[in-house]
C-alpha cells in the first residue's frame, strides 16, 4: 500500500480554513501526505503574516501549500459570500486538473489519492470523480447543520419551506427529533442567505453526495440525533481539536500579549468578546457594546478587527484602558482555556462553539448568519450552557440587555456545571487514543488506500 496523499481544498474563509488545517495535521500524524490548496489572495495574506519559523515548520513537513486564483481582483470584497462563491466556481475548476497533473508529476510514488473539500467547493469532487480520484466532504459546521441541509428536499415536500428561496411557509416551530425542543424554522441555516445562494446550496449538497465520506468536526455525544439520522456522517472532532493550536493559514497576526494580561486577572473574572472573522458591527451596535462593557465594571478582552475599527468609533464615555484590553486577533483556543475567562460573548460560529465548549466557558449568543442560529439553539436549548441576546425593535442589542444577560450567566451555577460537563465530553474525545473518533479517522485513511 502506498502512502495516502490528500488534496485539501477549503472554501477560503477562516471558518473553513481552520478545521481544514486541523484535519491536515491529524492525517499527517497518521503518516499521510497533504497538499493544501488556497486561493492566491489568501496564500499571499498568510505568507505575509507568518513568521519565517512558521513557514519552515509547515513547508518542511508533509503539508505542502499550493494556490490558484479565485477570479476576483485584489480590491474586490471577499466578505460577499455570493460574489466569492460564484467567482471561484467560474475560475478554479479550469485550473485544477492541470495543478493535479503537476502535483502528481513531482512524485510518481505519491500521487493524490483523495480530494477533501469543504462546502462551496464541491465542484472539485466532480473533477476528482472524472479523474478517478476518491472524494470526501469535510463539513466545517455542526453535524446537525449538515443533516438539515441534506434534508432540504424533505422540508420542501413537507411544506416547511418553499422551493424557491428556502424560507419558512408556516409559522409553527419544527422538531428535529421527538427528544429535542422545538426550533424556529427561521433559524434554518440558509434563511439568512437569500434565494441565489439557496439555489447554489441545493445543488452543492447534491454534488457533495459524490463524496463517500462526510467528515464532521464534532463528537457524537454533543449531537447524537444527527448521527442517528445519517449513516454517512463520521465524527472526527477529537483528533481535529487536538491539532487546532497551530494554523499557518490564519489571516491575522495573533496578539499574544493578551495571555500575559489574562495572567494578571482574577479567576473567572474576564468577559471575552469575539465575533469571528467576517462579522462587522454597525456603528450604533458597536457603541452599545462598548458602553455595556463599561457598565459591567469587569475586566474584558475584546477582539476588534481592523474592519470594525475603520467602520466605527469608540464612544466618548468608553474607558477600556482602565479595565479591559482590545486586540486585533487572539490565539482563541488558549484564551478560552485560560482560568481568568468567565464567559464568552460569541457569534456562535462552529469553530468558536467547539473551542468554547472545550474551555468549559458559558456563552452569551450573538449570531449573525448561516449556521450560527442553529449553534445558538444547541447552546441555549440543548446543552443549556448559554443565553441568547434579544434585540430591540430597531434591531440593536442594548447595553442594558447585555448587562442583564451577563449577570444571569455569571450567576447561574447550573450553567457553569453544564459547561464543565461539556468540557469533559470534548476533552475526553480529544485525549483518549483508540476511541471511536480516532477509529473513524483510521477507517477513513484505510479506505483511501484501497
Amino acid at each position: 500500500m502506498g502512502i495516502p496523499h490528500f488534496l485539501v481544498i477549503p472554501y477560503p474563509t477562516q471558518g473553513h480554513l481552520n478545521p481544514s488545517m486541523q484535519f491536515a495535521h491529524a492525517v499527517v500524524k497518521h503518516g499521510c501526505n497533504v497538499t493544501f490548496l488556497s486561493t492566491e489572495f489568501n496564500h499571499q495574506r498568510a505568507m505575509m503574516k507568518a513568521a519565517s519559523s512558521d513557514q519552515e515548520n509547515l513547508l518542511g513537513s508533509k503539508i505542502k501549500l499550493v494556490s490558484l486564483p479565485d477570479g476576483l481582483d485584489p480590491e474586490d470584497e471577499r466578505r460577499d459570500l455570493q460574489n466569492l462563491v460564484f467567482s471561484i466556481k467560474k475560475t478554479m475548476p479550469l485550473s485544477l486538473p492541470k495543478l493535479i497533473d503537476e502535483i502528481n508529476a513531482l512524485d510518481g510514488n505519491s500521487k493524490i489519492t483523495c480530494i477533501v473539500v469543504t462546502v462551496n467547493m464541491g465542484w472539485a469532487l466532480e473533477i476528482g470523480s472524472r479523474l478517478g480520484i476518491k472524494g470526501a466532504l469535510l463539513w466545517p459546521a455542526s453535524a446537525t447543520t449538515l443533516t438539515l441541509c441534506d434534508s432540504i428536499d424533505s422540508f420542501i415536500d413537507d411544506g416547511v419551506i418553499d422551493s424557491e428561496n428556502g424560507l419558512p411557509i408556516k409559522t409553527q416551530k419544527i422538531q428535529l427529533s421527538p427528544s429535542m425542543p422545538l426550533m424556529d424554522p427561521k433559524d434554518l441555516p440558509w434563511c439568512s442567505l437569500g434565494r441565489v445562494y439557496f439555489e447554489h446550496l441545493v445543488q452543492e449538497i447534491q454534488t457533495c453526495r459524490l463524496a463517500q465520506w462526510w467528515l464532521c468536526n464534532t463528537v457524537h455525544e454533543l449531537e447524537p440525533v444527527a448521527f442517528s439520522t445519517s449513516p454517512r456522517l463520521s465524527p472526527i472532532g477529537g483528533p481535529m481539536l487536538a491539532n487546532s493550536d497551530y494554523n499557518p493559514t490564519s489571516f491575522w497576526e495573533e496578539d499574544r500579549t493578551c495571555l500575559h494580561w489574562l495572567d494578571q486577572q482574577q479567576p473567572k473574572s474576564v468577559i471575552y468578546v469575539s465575533f469571528g472573522s467576517l462579522s462587522v458591527l454597525e456603528p450604533n451596535q458597536f457603541t452599545e457594546l462598548a458602553l455595556a462593557l463599561d457598565i459591567l465594571d469587569m475586566p474584558f478582552l475584546w477582539v476588534v478587527k481592523p474592519a470594525n475599527e475603520q467602520h466605527n468609533a469608540y464612544p466618548h464615555a468608553f474607558k477600556e484602558t482602565n479595565k479591559g484590553k482590545i486586540v486585533g486577533w487572539v490565539p482563541q483556543k488558549k484564551v478560552l482555556k485560560h482560568p481568568a475567562i468567565a464567559c464568552f460573548i460569541s457569534h456562535c460560529g462552529w469553530n468558536s462553539t467547539m473551542e468554547g465548549l472545550s474551555g468549559g466557558v458559558p456563552f452569551l449568543c450573538w449570531p449573525f448568519r448561516n449556521d450560527q442560529f442553529v449553534n445558538k439553539f444547541f447552546i441555549c436549548e440543548i446543552w443549556k450552557v448559554g443565553l441568547g441576546l434579544d434585540k430591540q425593535e430597531n434591531g440593536v442589542i442594548s447595553k442594558d440587555e447585555i448587562n442583564k444577560k451577563v449577570e444571569l450567566v455569571l450567576g447561574s451555577e447550573d450553567m457553569k456545571a453544564r459547561s464543565l460537563k461539556c468540557k469533559e465530553i470534548v476533552i475526553e474525545n480529544m485525549e483518549k487514543e483508540g476511541r471511536q473518533y480516532t477509529r473513524n479517522l483510521n477507517n477513513f485513511i484505510n479506505w483511501t488506500k484501497e
